[in-house]
């Protein structure tokens, strides 16, 4: 029966990406609704298949004796790894998938029937989340039993169960606020032109005197000639008066620039790595370097790369923990992202892909940059990685409970085009 099902999804797969382009436009609104339908049904199957797995291997680790605080890691990263995402991701859908078999039938009743996607199940899920099972379940009856929910837009869904929650139990929604407001943080990540989001999640209250006194003090500095567009004298508002520097100033740093000395000196144009943020563009990185030791200390640390392979030099230690200087060259060399495929967070350990108990050298070739949610995972029942030698980029071939196969290779350092395909980065879906 399996071998049915794939063939019939390879058929299904195959007729869609060869979709005819000689349609008029009314054939063309029905294949759209055809094919998010099938997205919505895609969807549910791949939630109950997660819970299945999510049971086997449970499962599998009582049986070969794994404490009971560790059983059940690893699942979420698998599933990552077959739908192509961060192990993050996997495990907000796994929970959704549980919540959806478990409390919510209708929400996946209306899934397998095309009728709604993956996302406004997850608002459904969401937005319940502070209920007990009961209320769960209830309003799960309310906005999905007749199918109500799929004729509702994201906002409309949202407003609507968060209504329902409120009526149901008050007291947990205010409880969820409040822990909420336990929450706050700051976080930062890039943006596209050398620019990048320092986000702020703050309790309403907080969050809209801020956004109001940067308001206020944009009206101001205009209303007195500044030639500012509103917008930047916000921004450069919100800097002077987290830094105490004005923002035209340039504070002590410490610049960690991958780029070639080519590069560097102005005879090329490759692409450079800032650490903390990815790629940019030559002149730019030629411009911070120079605008930072003229204005304040700064340090330039230098990675050379092999100039036929593209491979970064590496270091090797005797120690079991990696040296600063060499767990920082691995970051560098991974550009501070989890090599793990799709990840996409930043590097927080230094791991032994081959463990040091069993023989792994602390040295460059055997130390690759992870999170540590994914690090964790590694050390998980049924899961081996090994490096792969050769001469070029850095890879590593990490094998799942399952038998699947997945390689990853270092990106490709500045000054080093990276030509590889996806099959050659990430080989996937291959059983050992």
């Amino acid at each position: 029966m399996f071998d049915t099902l794939m063939r019939q999804l390879d058929e299904a797969a195959s007729t869609l990406a060869d979709c005819p382009r000689d349609l008029s436009d009314a054939q063309r609104i029905e294949l759209l609704r055809k094919v998010e339908d099938l997205k919505c049904i895609g969807s549910a199957a791949q939630a109950i298949t997660a819970v299945d797995l999510d049971e086997s291997q449970r499962a599998d680790q009582v049986a070969a004796g794994v404490r009971a605080e560790r059983v059940g890691e690893g699942v979420a990263e698998q599933i990552g790894l077959a739908r192509r995402e961060s192990p993050h991701k996997a495990s907000r859908f796994l929970g959704l998938a549980k919540v959806l078999e478990t409390e919510m039938p209708h929400t996946l009743a209306l899934m397998r029937q095309g009728l709604l996607n993956e996302w406004r199940a997850t608002i459904l899920a969401r937005e319940t989340a502070c209920l007990s099972r009961e209320d769960r379940v209830e309003v799960d009856a309310r906005l999905c039993a007749s199918g109500e929910a799929a004729a509702m837009s994201d906002a409309a869904l949202a407003q609507a169960a968060k209504k329902l929650a409120c009526e149901l139990d008050a007291a947990a929604v205010t409880a969820r606020a409040r822990k909420a407001e336990a929450e706050r943080r700051v976080s930062i990540r890039p943006a596209p032109d050398t620019m990048c989001w320092v986000t702020a999640l703050l309790p309403v209250k907080q969050g809209v005197s801020v956004h109001a006194s940067l308001i206020a003090a944009a009206n101001t500095a205009r209303a007195q000639g500044d030639e500012r567009t509103k917008g930047q004298v916000m921004a450069d508002t919100l800097v002077e008066r987290v830094t105490g520097t004005p923002a035209e100033e340039t504070p002590r740093v410490e610049l960690k620039l991958v780029m070639t000395d080519q590069s560097l000196l102005g005879l090329t144009d490759d692409a450079a790595h800032l650490a903390g943020y990815g790629p940019v563009p030559a002149p730019w990185a030629r411009a911070l370097a120079k605008d930072a030791m003229g204005k304040a200390r700064a340090f330039i640390r230098r990675l050379y790369v092999a100039p036929s392979t593209g491979k970064l030099l590496g270091m090797d230690s005797r120690a079991r923990l990696a040296p600063k200087a060499l767990a920082d060259f691995v970051s560098t060399r991974d550009q501070d992202l989890c090599r793990t495929p799709w990840c996409g967070a930043p590097v927080a350990q230094i791991d032994h892909v081959q463990a040091f108990e069993a023989g792994g050298r602390t040295s460059a070739a055997n130390l690759q940059g992870l999170c540590q949610r994914c690090n964790l995972a590694k050390q998980a029942h049924g899961w081996t990685a090994l490096p792969i030698a050769g001469p070029g980029r850095h890879t590593v071939e990490t094998t799942s409970p399952t038998g699947h196969r997945y390689r990853s290779r270092a990106p490709a350092p500045p000054g080093h085009a990276d030509i590889s395909t996806l099959a050659e980065r990430w080989t996937d879906d291959e059983t050992a």
